[in-house]
């Protein structure tokens, strides 16, 4: 698409991580053509990497999900920031993209998303005029973000300069949590503030329920059903109150974690106006062999047969990192650290290995990663095991997130190792 050209047309070099090190620059976008494969050793290393047929595998299954449940998803982008996935998305039939900052809602205007959902609160002028000018630079463009109190509406009402008025959901919050009203009043107060506004208009109300989270699933499970429910409880007085001004009113929740519970409490609303319940799981497109993995096998186990699609997600994104030194039996040292893994939600496993040519084989139980330095990670292993200083491991990671940011691109294959492309993150 020409919105992308200017991510294709970027110049990759031994400036970029993962990129080979012997080899001239090359456009983004004829990665694919220069016949590179990673199971031969011929990227750089450490390399973050995308296997392409499972994304698709993974788009396919949650668009089988939204079809037996009868939502509506609208991806949060803020997991990878890369708008060629963006488009590929909205191409399988996301709604829109959600993002978090003004500087991330303009990413994607600039290569090609007309529609996006803003899941924040934006009291900042300058932000605010911003995004008006570039929503009036094409008619087609929508946005829409989140106000959770009477302060953040006069802010805005203030502030947008828009030729339309600004589309604007009641995001609503549990104590102790994030952003977001507390209680039915509270968010009936910020409703009412937004009818009152002149340049704003209320389009529906949203919550942020992948904060819940503890030892204890049942328990998670009963907490953010109570708060779903409250969001419905919500809605319906908004529209008893004539409040809502959208043509159709959108019921949005977001996380990797529940969204089964969102589908089944928000589509049981029913209003004066058609609504529509919109997920904002970003996760799904990559998964993961840690956090997302473990609960989403517990969203599975709920799942009644009717809502449960072929097959399962499955990890996607994994890092390589090449054996630079086995100084005792038993140890192992990679060229990956902090600068290239997650850490927040536990650290990458080891996933699978090659010996640059030879076949990939999975790695053994034992292995187990328990370290990272700046630019080295710690791999514990048998003393006997077969691993030589050359080698290459595949690191399986729990959270994408905090891995996307980490790198600047990532390079895409098949699962016979051949690269197949390149992505542009625009953190």
């Amino acid at each position: 698409m020409d919105s992308l050209l200017p991510l294709l047309n970027l110049l990759l070099d031994s400036c970029t991580k993962g990129f080979p090190q012997d080899h001239g620059a090359v456009r983004l976008g004829n990665v694919g053509t220069q016949g590179w494969n990673l199971f031969r050793g011929e990227l750089g290393s450490p390399v973050a990497i995308l296997r392409r047929e499972v994304m698709e595998e993974n788009a396919r299954w949650m668009q089988d999900f939204l079809a037996r449940c009868g939502a509506s998803l609208c991806p949060h982008g803020k997991t990878t920031m890369a708008p060629q996935l963006f488009q590929r998305q909205v191409a399988a039939g996301a709604w829109g993209i959600t993002l978090a900052t003004p500087q991330q809602a303009q990413v994607a205007f600039a290569h090609g998303i007309q529609r996006v959902m803003l899941a924040n609160e934006v009291v900042d002028p300058a932000s605010l005029r911003g995004l008006a000018a570039t929503l009036n630079l094409d008619p087609e463009r929508d946005l829409a973000v989140f106000a959770d109190s009477p302060e953040s509406v006069a802010r805005m009402e203030a502030h947008w300069c828009g030729a339309r008025p600004l589309t604007v959901l009641v995001e609503t919050g549990i104590i102790g949590g994030r952003c977001g009203a507390r209680g039915l009043q509270t968010a009936l107060s910020v409703a009412r503030a937004i009818k009152a506004a002149h340049h704003l208009r209320l389009a529906g109300v949203a919550c942020y329920e992948g904060i819940v989270l503890s030892q204890h699933a049942e328990q998670d499970r009963l907490a953010v059903n109570e708060w779903l429910e409250d969001l419905a409880t919500l809605a319906r007085q908004c529209d008893g109150e004539h409040l809502f001004e959208a043509e159709e009113i959108i019921l949005s929740a977001g996380g990797s974690a529940y969204f089964d519970l969102v589908a089944k409490v928000l589509n049981a609303v029913r209003l004066s106006r058609p609504t529509r319940v919109l997920l904002r799981s970003g996760c799904y497109l990559t998964h993961d062999a840690g956090h997302y993995q473990r609960l989403v096998a517990l969203l599975e186990g709920r799942l009644d047969r009717a809502w449960k699609p072929q097959g399962h997600l499955a990890p996607a994104l994994e890092v390589w990192a090449r054996v630079l030194s086995r100084p005792e039996p038993g140890l192992a040292f990679l060229d990956a650290g902090k600068r290239d893994l997650p850490q927040d939600l536990g650290l990458p496993r080891p996933a699978r290995w090659v010996r640059p040519g030879g076949a990939v084989v999975s790695c053994p139980g034992e292995w187990r990663l328990v370290s990272l330095y700046d630019q080295h990670a710690r791999l514990e292993l048998p003393a006997n095991a077969d691993l030589q200083v050359g080698d290459l491991v595949g690191l399986a990671v729990s959270h994408p997130c905090t891995t996307f940011d980490k790198w600047g691109v990532i390079f895409e294959m098949d699962e016979a190792g051949q690269v197949l492309g390149a992505v542009k993150t625009c953190f």
